[in-house]
Protein backbone atom coordinates (compact mmCIF):
# COMPACT_ATOMS: atom_id res chain seq x y z
CA UNK A 1 0.00 0.00 0.00
CA UNK A 2 1.51 3.37 -0.80
CA UNK A 3 0.64 7.07 -0.83
CA UNK A 4 -1.00 8.21 -4.51
CA UNK A 5 -0.81 12.12 -6.10
CA UNK A 6 -3.21 12.21 -8.48
CA UNK A 7 -3.19 14.67 -11.43
CA UNK A 8 -5.35 18.24 -12.01
CA UNK A 9 -6.70 18.29 -14.79
CA UNK A 10 -7.74 22.18 -15.75
CA UNK A 11 -10.52 22.35 -18.35
CA UNK A 12 -12.32 25.17 -19.12
CA UNK A 13 -15.77 24.10 -17.24
CA UNK A 14 -14.16 23.47 -13.89
CA UNK A 15 -14.61 24.43 -10.50
CA UNK A 16 -12.53 27.06 -8.61
CA UNK A 17 -13.50 25.70 -5.40
CA UNK A 18 -14.20 22.48 -4.86
CA UNK A 19 -10.96 20.33 -5.94
CA UNK A 20 -8.32 23.05 -4.62
CA UNK A 21 -10.36 22.85 -0.69
CA UNK A 22 -10.37 18.95 -1.27
CA UNK A 23 -6.65 19.29 -1.59
CA UNK A 24 -6.15 21.08 0.71
CA UNK A 25 -5.45 24.44 -1.54
CA UNK A 26 -5.96 27.80 -1.44
CA UNK A 27 -9.48 28.56 -2.98
CA UNK A 28 -10.43 30.05 -5.53
CA UNK A 29 -8.14 28.40 -7.62
CA UNK A 30 -5.99 30.67 -10.10
CA UNK A 31 -7.88 28.23 -12.66
CA UNK A 32 -10.64 26.28 -13.09
CA UNK A 33 -9.93 22.75 -11.99
CA UNK A 34 -12.14 19.96 -13.63
CA UNK A 35 -11.23 16.42 -12.77
CA UNK A 36 -8.65 15.26 -10.20
CA UNK A 37 -7.43 11.91 -11.87
CA UNK A 38 -6.32 8.55 -9.93
CA UNK A 39 -5.07 5.86 -11.90
CA UNK A 40 -2.55 4.55 -14.52
CA UNK A 41 -3.70 6.71 -17.51
CA UNK A 42 -0.62 7.15 -20.04
CA UNK A 43 -1.58 10.79 -20.08
CA UNK A 44 -1.85 11.65 -16.57
CA UNK A 45 -0.33 8.80 -14.44
CA UNK A 46 -0.71 9.25 -10.53
CA UNK A 47 2.45 9.50 -9.00
CA UNK A 48 3.81 7.10 -6.28
CA UNK A 49 4.92 9.68 -3.76
CA UNK A 50 7.16 7.42 -1.76
CA UNK A 51 9.32 6.50 -4.42
CA UNK A 52 12.48 8.36 -5.45
CA UNK A 53 12.57 9.58 -9.22
CA UNK A 54 9.09 10.22 -9.88
CA UNK A 55 7.89 6.75 -10.23
CA UNK A 56 4.20 6.56 -11.54
CA UNK A 57 1.54 3.70 -11.15
CA UNK A 58 2.15 3.18 -14.74
CA UNK A 59 5.57 2.22 -14.13
CA UNK A 60 4.51 0.17 -11.69
CA UNK A 61 1.98 -2.11 -13.00
CA UNK A 62 4.88 -2.62 -15.64
CA UNK A 63 7.52 -3.95 -13.20
CA UNK A 64 5.08 -6.04 -10.97
CA UNK A 65 2.01 -6.81 -13.44
CA UNK A 66 0.98 -10.58 -10.94
CA UNK A 67 1.64 -8.66 -7.81
CA UNK A 68 -0.33 -5.54 -9.02
CA UNK A 69 -3.30 -7.54 -10.70
CA UNK A 70 -3.17 -10.79 -9.20
CA UNK A 71 -4.18 -14.54 -10.23
CA UNK A 72 -5.85 -14.66 -13.45
CA UNK A 73 -6.15 -10.44 -13.84
CA UNK A 74 -2.72 -9.99 -14.77
CA UNK A 75 -3.92 -12.19 -18.07
CA UNK A 76 -6.98 -10.28 -18.68
CA UNK A 77 -6.12 -7.19 -18.42
CA UNK A 78 -2.81 -7.73 -20.28
CA UNK A 79 -0.62 -4.96 -18.50
CA UNK A 80 -3.66 -2.13 -18.77
CA UNK A 81 -4.68 -0.57 -15.55
CA UNK A 82 -8.38 -1.86 -15.97
CA UNK A 83 -10.16 1.65 -14.51
CA UNK A 84 -9.79 5.42 -13.88
CA UNK A 85 -10.97 6.87 -10.65
CA UNK A 86 -12.04 10.53 -10.75
CA UNK A 87 -13.26 13.60 -8.59
CA UNK A 88 -14.66 15.59 -11.34
CA UNK A 89 -16.51 19.16 -10.54
CA UNK A 90 -18.16 20.93 -12.89
CA UNK A 91 -19.23 24.38 -12.97
CA UNK A 92 -20.41 24.71 -16.24
CA UNK A 93 -21.71 21.88 -18.49
CA UNK A 94 -19.65 19.30 -20.22
CA UNK A 95 -20.56 18.57 -24.07
CA UNK A 96 -23.02 15.92 -25.25
CA UNK A 97 -21.58 12.45 -25.19
CA UNK A 98 -21.86 9.34 -26.13
CA UNK A 99 -19.15 5.89 -25.89
CA UNK A 100 -18.65 3.17 -27.65
CA UNK A 101 -19.24 -0.58 -26.54
CA UNK A 102 -16.19 -3.16 -26.21
CA UNK A 103 -17.17 -4.53 -30.26
CA UNK A 104 -18.02 -0.65 -31.51
CA UNK A 105 -14.52 0.35 -29.80
CA UNK A 106 -12.57 -2.76 -31.03
CA UNK A 107 -13.62 -2.62 -34.95
CA UNK A 108 -13.28 1.50 -35.23
CA UNK A 109 -9.97 1.51 -33.56
CA UNK A 110 -8.99 -1.04 -35.99
CA UNK A 111 -10.45 0.76 -38.91
CA UNK A 112 -9.04 4.20 -38.02
CA UNK A 113 -5.69 2.26 -37.61
CA UNK A 114 -5.87 1.08 -41.27
CA UNK A 115 -6.92 4.10 -42.70
CA UNK A 116 -3.52 5.99 -41.07
CA UNK A 117 -5.53 8.66 -38.83
CA UNK A 118 -3.08 9.76 -36.14
CA UNK A 119 -4.35 9.22 -32.76
CA UNK A 120 -3.98 12.96 -31.74
CA UNK A 121 -5.91 14.09 -34.97
CA UNK A 122 -8.81 15.99 -33.48
CA UNK A 123 -10.74 13.63 -36.16
CA UNK A 124 -10.00 10.65 -34.67
CA UNK A 125 -12.84 8.60 -32.37
CA UNK A 126 -11.42 6.16 -31.29
CA UNK A 127 -8.20 6.58 -29.35
CA UNK A 128 -7.80 3.07 -28.17
CA UNK A 129 -9.95 -0.53 -28.92
CA UNK A 130 -11.56 -0.39 -25.47
CA UNK A 131 -15.05 0.77 -24.15
CA UNK A 132 -15.93 3.27 -22.06
CA UNK A 133 -18.78 2.61 -19.32
CA UNK A 134 -18.64 5.11 -16.52
CA UNK A 135 -20.47 5.72 -13.10
CA UNK A 136 -20.45 9.16 -11.35
CA UNK A 137 -21.79 9.01 -7.43
CA UNK A 138 -22.60 12.45 -6.46
CA UNK A 139 -20.70 14.68 -3.29
CA UNK A 140 -23.22 17.03 -3.40
CA UNK A 141 -26.07 17.59 -5.38
CA UNK A 142 -25.01 16.94 -9.14
CA UNK A 143 -27.26 17.86 -12.43
CA UNK A 144 -26.80 16.21 -15.13
CA UNK A 145 -28.58 15.15 -18.89
CA UNK A 146 -28.80 10.99 -19.10
CA UNK A 147 -30.12 9.18 -21.60
CA UNK A 148 -33.33 9.64 -24.43
CA UNK A 149 -36.22 10.61 -21.75
CA UNK A 150 -39.48 8.98 -22.42
CA UNK A 151 -41.17 10.34 -26.04
CA UNK A 152 -44.50 11.46 -25.07
CA UNK A 153 -42.99 13.13 -22.15
CA UNK A 154 -41.02 14.73 -24.46
CA UNK A 155 -43.95 15.43 -27.16
CA UNK A 156 -45.64 16.83 -23.84
CA UNK A 157 -42.93 19.17 -23.52
CA UNK A 158 -42.60 19.95 -26.58
CA UNK A 159 -46.56 20.85 -27.32
CA UNK A 160 -45.97 23.50 -24.04
CA UNK A 161 -43.26 25.40 -25.77
CA UNK A 162 -45.61 25.30 -29.05
CA UNK A 163 -42.68 26.27 -31.59
CA UNK A 164 -44.21 26.86 -34.67
CA UNK A 165 -41.43 25.93 -36.58
CA UNK A 166 -40.69 23.02 -35.08
CA UNK A 167 -44.95 21.74 -35.03
CA UNK A 168 -44.07 19.33 -37.83
CA UNK A 169 -41.24 17.97 -35.58
CA UNK A 170 -43.48 17.65 -33.01
CA UNK A 171 -46.69 15.72 -34.34
CA UNK A 172 -43.91 13.20 -36.40
CA UNK A 173 -42.92 12.26 -32.66
CA UNK A 174 -46.38 11.95 -31.50
CA UNK A 175 -47.48 10.10 -34.31
CA UNK A 176 -44.47 7.42 -33.56
CA UNK A 177 -43.42 7.93 -29.91
CA UNK A 178 -40.75 5.08 -29.67
CA UNK A 179 -37.16 4.48 -30.30
CA UNK A 180 -37.34 4.85 -34.34
CA UNK A 181 -39.45 8.17 -33.63
CA UNK A 182 -36.57 9.52 -31.54
CA UNK A 183 -33.86 8.66 -33.64
CA UNK A 184 -35.75 9.50 -36.98
CA UNK A 185 -36.19 13.12 -35.39
CA UNK A 186 -32.68 13.29 -33.50
CA UNK A 187 -31.05 12.45 -37.08
CA UNK A 188 -33.18 15.33 -38.70
CA UNK A 189 -32.11 18.01 -35.71
CA UNK A 190 -28.31 17.00 -35.93
CA UNK A 191 -27.95 17.22 -39.51
CA UNK A 192 -29.77 20.44 -40.10
CA UNK A 193 -28.05 23.18 -42.19
CA UNK A 194 -26.60 26.10 -40.15
CA UNK A 195 -29.02 28.31 -41.10
CA UNK A 196 -31.77 26.57 -39.66
CA UNK A 197 -30.44 25.82 -36.70
CA UNK A 198 -29.65 29.64 -36.46
CA UNK A 199 -33.51 30.05 -36.72
CA UNK A 200 -34.62 27.24 -34.76
CA UNK A 201 -32.38 27.71 -31.29
CA UNK A 202 -33.60 31.51 -30.83
CA UNK A 203 -37.32 30.52 -31.25
CA UNK A 204 -37.09 27.79 -28.98
CA UNK A 205 -35.00 30.02 -26.41
CA UNK A 206 -38.26 32.54 -26.78
CA UNK A 207 -40.25 29.67 -26.21
CA UNK A 208 -38.43 28.92 -23.33
CA UNK A 209 -38.55 32.33 -21.97
CA UNK A 210 -42.48 32.76 -22.76
CA UNK A 211 -43.22 29.80 -20.94
CA UNK A 212 -41.00 30.46 -18.12
CA UNK A 213 -42.72 33.72 -17.50
CA UNK A 214 -46.27 31.81 -17.34
CA UNK A 215 -47.33 31.35 -13.99
CA UNK A 216 -48.77 28.15 -13.94
CA UNK A 217 -47.43 26.43 -16.84
CA UNK A 218 -44.99 23.30 -16.87
CA UNK A 219 -42.27 25.61 -17.50
CA UNK A 220 -42.94 27.62 -14.48
CA UNK A 221 -41.78 27.64 -10.94
CA UNK A 222 -42.47 24.15 -9.82
CA UNK A 223 -43.78 23.13 -13.16
CA UNK A 224 -43.19 19.79 -14.60
CA UNK A 225 -40.36 21.30 -16.84
CA UNK A 226 -39.26 24.17 -15.23
CA UNK A 227 -35.49 22.24 -14.92
CA UNK A 228 -36.02 21.54 -18.68
CA UNK A 229 -36.57 24.73 -19.69
CA UNK A 230 -34.00 26.98 -17.54
CA UNK A 231 -31.41 24.25 -18.85
CA UNK A 232 -32.44 24.63 -22.15
CA UNK A 233 -31.84 28.89 -21.88
CA UNK A 234 -28.67 27.96 -20.24
CA UNK A 235 -27.52 25.91 -22.83
CA UNK A 236 -28.47 28.10 -25.77
CA UNK A 237 -27.11 31.33 -23.82
CA UNK A 238 -23.71 28.99 -23.31
CA UNK A 239 -23.74 27.22 -27.40
CA UNK A 240 -25.54 29.52 -29.49
CA UNK A 241 -26.34 27.97 -33.05
CA UNK A 242 -25.57 24.89 -31.76
CA UNK A 243 -27.87 22.11 -32.33
CA UNK A 244 -26.98 20.09 -29.21
CA UNK A 245 -29.03 22.67 -27.48
CA UNK A 246 -32.36 21.05 -29.97
CA UNK A 247 -30.68 17.28 -28.75
CA UNK A 248 -30.53 18.18 -24.99
CA UNK A 249 -34.67 18.85 -25.63
CA UNK A 250 -35.01 14.77 -26.09
CA UNK A 251 -33.00 13.89 -23.02
CA UNK A 252 -33.64 13.05 -19.35
CA UNK A 253 -32.94 15.87 -16.65
CA UNK A 254 -31.39 14.17 -13.53
CA UNK A 255 -30.94 15.60 -10.29
CA UNK A 256 -28.50 13.22 -8.16
CA UNK A 257 -28.72 13.49 -4.60
CA UNK A 258 -25.27 12.92 -2.73
CA UNK A 259 -24.96 9.33 -2.35
CA UNK A 260 -26.91 8.78 -5.47
CA UNK A 261 -24.74 6.82 -8.58
CA UNK A 262 -25.91 7.32 -11.85
CA UNK A 263 -24.49 4.76 -14.88
CA UNK A 264 -23.42 5.63 -18.14
CA UNK A 265 -23.90 2.92 -20.75
CA UNK A 266 -22.62 2.19 -24.05
CA UNK A 267 -24.25 4.42 -26.34
CA UNK A 268 -26.12 6.71 -23.96
CA UNK A 269 -26.18 10.33 -24.89
CA UNK A 270 -25.23 12.47 -21.45
CA UNK A 271 -23.93 15.69 -20.82
CA UNK A 272 -22.79 16.50 -16.73
CA UNK A 273 -24.38 19.95 -15.95
CA UNK A 274 -23.11 21.24 -12.93
CA UNK A 275 -21.91 19.60 -9.12
CA UNK A 276 -19.38 17.41 -8.05
CA UNK A 277 -18.80 13.65 -8.08
CA UNK A 278 -16.93 10.30 -7.95
CA UNK A 279 -16.61 9.44 -11.70
CA UNK A 280 -15.12 6.01 -12.24
CA UNK A 281 -14.82 4.24 -15.83
CA UNK A 282 -12.95 2.21 -18.00
CA UNK A 283 -9.36 3.32 -18.71
CA UNK A 284 -10.21 4.56 -22.66
CA UNK A 285 -10.24 7.48 -24.32
CA UNK A 286 -13.12 7.00 -26.41
CA UNK A 287 -15.82 9.94 -26.58
CA UNK A 288 -18.54 10.27 -29.67
CA UNK A 289 -19.63 14.07 -29.34
CA UNK A 290 -23.26 15.05 -30.38
CA UNK A 291 -22.84 18.58 -29.44
CA UNK A 292 -22.41 21.58 -26.78
CA UNK A 293 -18.91 22.17 -28.23
CA UNK A 294 -16.76 23.28 -30.18
CA UNK A 295 -14.92 19.85 -30.99
CA UNK A 296 -15.48 17.34 -33.70
CA UNK A 297 -18.84 15.90 -34.45
CA UNK A 298 -18.97 12.51 -36.59
CA UNK A 299 -22.37 12.14 -37.48
CA UNK A 300 -22.46 9.52 -39.14
CA UNK A 301 -20.80 7.56 -36.13
CA UNK A 302 -22.25 8.78 -33.63
CA UNK A 303 -25.95 7.93 -35.45
CA UNK A 304 -23.91 4.40 -35.35
CA UNK A 305 -23.25 4.48 -32.00
CA UNK A 306 -26.27 5.95 -29.69
CA UNK A 307 -28.73 3.65 -28.23
CA UNK A 308 -32.13 5.05 -28.75
CA UNK A 309 -34.14 3.10 -26.48
CA UNK A 310 -35.84 5.48 -24.05
CA UNK A 311 -37.13 5.89 -19.91
CA UNK A 312 -35.81 6.68 -16.74
CA UNK A 313 -31.92 7.11 -16.81
CA UNK A 314 -30.14 4.34 -15.41
CA UNK A 315 -28.74 4.60 -11.80
CA UNK A 316 -27.10 1.73 -9.86
CA UNK A 317 -28.80 0.88 -6.56
CA UNK A 318 -26.24 -0.03 -3.91
CA UNK A 319 -25.72 -3.49 -1.89
CA UNK A 320 -25.77 -1.92 1.85
CA UNK A 321 -23.53 -3.75 4.07
CA UNK A 322 -23.85 -1.69 7.33
CA UNK A 323 -21.46 1.90 6.75
CA UNK A 324 -20.42 0.31 3.47
CA UNK A 325 -22.28 0.44 0.07
CA UNK A 326 -20.91 -1.48 -3.02
CA UNK A 327 -21.42 0.15 -6.51
CA UNK A 328 -21.30 -2.80 -9.40
CA UNK A 329 -21.64 -2.11 -12.61
CA UNK A 330 -22.45 -4.14 -15.75
CA UNK A 331 -19.05 -3.76 -16.79
CA UNK A 332 -15.98 -6.32 -15.55
CA UNK A 333 -13.87 -2.78 -15.78
CA UNK A 334 -14.92 -1.27 -12.44
CA UNK A 335 -16.27 -1.36 -8.77
CA UNK A 336 -17.28 1.17 -7.04
CA UNK A 337 -17.59 1.25 -2.65
CA UNK A 338 -18.38 3.90 -0.64
CA UNK A 339 -17.74 4.01 3.34
CA UNK A 340 -19.25 6.24 5.91
CA UNK A 341 -17.64 5.28 9.05
CA UNK A 342 -17.61 6.13 12.16
CA UNK A 343 -15.45 5.73 15.19
CA UNK A 344 -17.67 3.06 16.70
CA UNK A 345 -17.51 1.17 13.42
CA UNK A 346 -13.89 -0.50 14.12
CA UNK A 347 -12.07 -1.81 10.68
CA UNK A 348 -14.60 -1.78 8.11
CA UNK A 349 -13.15 -4.45 5.56
CA UNK A 350 -13.31 -2.48 1.64
CA UNK A 351 -15.05 -5.72 0.45
CA UNK A 352 -12.95 -5.58 -3.18
CA UNK A 353 -9.87 -7.23 -4.07
CA UNK A 354 -7.47 -7.10 -6.92
CA UNK A 355 -5.99 -3.75 -7.65
CA UNK A 356 -7.52 -0.56 -5.95
CA UNK A 357 -7.30 3.20 -4.98
CA UNK A 358 -8.66 4.63 -2.15
CA UNK A 359 -9.57 8.12 -1.61
CA UNK A 360 -10.32 9.63 1.78
CA UNK A 361 -13.02 12.76 0.58
CA UNK A 362 -14.45 14.00 4.46
CA UNK A 363 -12.44 13.27 7.72
CA UNK A 364 -9.51 11.36 8.49
CA UNK A 365 -9.16 7.23 8.08
CA UNK A 366 -6.78 4.77 8.77
CA UNK A 367 -6.04 2.04 6.19
CA UNK A 368 -4.57 -1.36 6.95
CA UNK A 369 -3.20 -3.81 4.60
CA UNK A 370 -3.24 -7.75 4.99
CA UNK A 371 0.44 -7.27 5.27
CA UNK A 372 0.22 -5.34 8.39
CA UNK A 373 1.00 -1.82 7.11
CA UNK A 374 -0.76 1.40 8.06
CA UNK A 375 -1.35 4.67 6.89
CA UNK A 376 -3.26 7.48 7.81
CA UNK A 377 -4.69 9.71 5.55
CA UNK A 378 -6.74 13.28 5.85
CA UNK A 379 -8.96 14.80 3.30
CA UNK A 380 -8.23 14.10 -0.20
CA UNK A 381 -5.28 11.94 0.69
CA UNK A 382 -5.18 8.73 -1.72
CA UNK A 383 -3.75 5.02 -1.45
CA UNK A 384 -2.43 2.63 -4.26
CA UNK A 385 -3.07 -0.97 -2.83
CA UNK A 386 -2.52 -3.88 -5.19
CA UNK A 387 -3.37 -7.28 -5.01
CA UNK A 388 -0.52 -8.76 -3.64
CA UNK A 389 -1.78 -6.46 0.07
CA UNK A 390 -4.12 -9.00 0.42
CA UNK A 391 -7.92 -7.58 2.60
CA UNK A 392 -7.68 -3.75 3.11
CA UNK A 393 -9.76 -2.28 5.93
CA UNK A 394 -10.66 1.24 7.10
CA UNK A 395 -11.36 3.00 10.29
CA UNK A 396 -12.28 6.56 10.67
CA UNK A 397 -10.85 8.94 12.99
CA UNK A 398 -12.18 11.23 15.80
CA UNK A 399 -14.93 11.81 13.24
CA UNK A 400 -16.58 10.43 10.72
CA UNK A 401 -14.74 9.57 7.37
CA UNK A 402 -16.10 9.32 4.13
CA UNK A 403 -14.26 7.11 2.04
CA UNK A 404 -14.11 5.71 -2.02
CA UNK A 405 -12.33 2.71 -3.08
CA UNK A 406 -12.02 1.80 -6.67
CA UNK A 407 -11.43 -1.80 -8.02
CA UNK A 408 -12.17 -3.73 -10.72
CA UNK A 409 -15.37 -5.89 -11.36
CA UNK A 410 -13.84 -9.10 -12.75
CA UNK A 411 -14.41 -12.30 -11.43
CA UNK A 412 -12.20 -15.48 -12.21
CA UNK A 413 -15.67 -17.39 -13.50
CA UNK A 414 -16.22 -13.91 -15.91
CA UNK A 415 -16.00 -15.27 -19.89
CA UNK A 416 -16.72 -12.03 -21.36
CA UNK A 417 -13.84 -11.81 -24.41
CA UNK A 418 -13.87 -8.14 -23.38
CA UNK A 419 -17.44 -7.48 -22.94
CA UNK A 420 -19.14 -5.41 -20.84
CA UNK A 421 -20.50 -7.63 -18.22
CA UNK A 422 -21.28 -7.26 -14.20
CA UNK A 423 -24.18 -8.37 -11.66
CA UNK A 424 -24.89 -4.57 -11.15
CA UNK A 425 -28.46 -3.72 -9.84
CA UNK A 426 -29.70 -1.04 -12.16
CA UNK A 427 -32.69 0.92 -11.43
CA UNK A 428 -33.55 4.78 -12.19
CA UNK A 429 -32.67 8.05 -10.67
CA UNK A 430 -35.62 9.32 -8.71
CA UNK A 431 -34.67 13.06 -9.30
CA UNK A 432 -35.42 12.31 -13.06
CA UNK A 433 -37.47 15.39 -14.74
Amino acid sequence: MELLEGTVRPYAWGSRTHIAALLGEPVPSPHPEAELWLGAHHDAPSRLVERTGGSTLLQALAEDPDGTFGAGRAERWQGRFPFLLKVLAADEPLSLQTHPSAEQAAAGFAREESTGVARSAPERNYRDPLPKPEILCALEEFHALAGFRDASVTVRLLRALDVDCLAHHTELLAAQPDPDGLRALFTTWITLPQRTVDQLVPALLDACVRLAKTPGSPGAHGGEFERDVRTLLDLGERYPGDAGVLAALLLNRVVLAEGECLFQPAGSPHAYLSGCGIELMANSDNVLRAGLTPKHVDVPELLRILDFRCGPPPAIQPRVEGPRAVFTAPSEHFRLVRLDVGPDDGPVDLGIDGPRIVLVVRGDAELRAGGGRTVALTRGRAVWAPAADGAVTVEAGPGRALVFAAGDGWTADANSGGADIGDGDIGSVGGAD
